[in-house]
């Protein structure tokens, strides 16, 4: 007996039997230097900052990314910190329990700077929220609406 499938019926069985979604190019940026993060806040966007270390957990996260970054582009920035490659960067974030999220969001200019500061240097106030959600994207969806992100979703 031969059995002949609709190209829509192949696709939801695809889709169901947990077959990967084509995401198209990455859309994480990887973690380069501080500078390059400042750079991405001033942008205006929400970043979250995945940090991670190698482990099973992570494997896990970098799918859920993934498909956040690429359902939430361009409203919300994803990056990736590799806390081996930038451990003083990790460090800051007092944290001992690897991996986790934050999210960076709203940089705006300190309305009073010191004075005898070099007026080369403009100092920033960024708000920072743990994401203590869960670590899906049902999880950073519920987690945008909760906390006011405007975003619309590309897939």
């Amino acid at each position: 007996m031969k059995m002949i499938f609709s190209p829509e019926l192949v696709i939801l069985l695809l889709y169901y039997t947990g077959y990967p979604k084509d995401l198209g190019p990455s859309r994480i940026i990887p973690f380069t230097s501080e500078r390059q993060f400042v750079q991405l806040l001033h942008e205006g966007q929400p970043v979250v900052v995945a940090f991670t270390i190698k482990c099973t957990y992570t494997q896990h996260l970098e799918k859920v990314l993934e498909e956040a970054a690429a359902t939430f582009y361009p409203h919300i920035k994803f990056v990736r910190v590799e806390c081996p490659k930038y451990p003083g960067f990790c460090l800051t974030r007092q944290k001992n329990e690897y991996p986790f999220a934050e999210v960076f969001y709203n940089p705006e200019q300190a309305a009073s700077q010191a004075r005898g500061v070099d007026p080369n240097i403009t100092k920033y106030s960024v708000k920072v929220l743990p994401f203590n959600y869960d670590q899906s994207m049902y999880g950073f969806r519920e987690y945008f609406k909760k906390h006011g992100f405007n975003y619309s979703e590309t897939k």
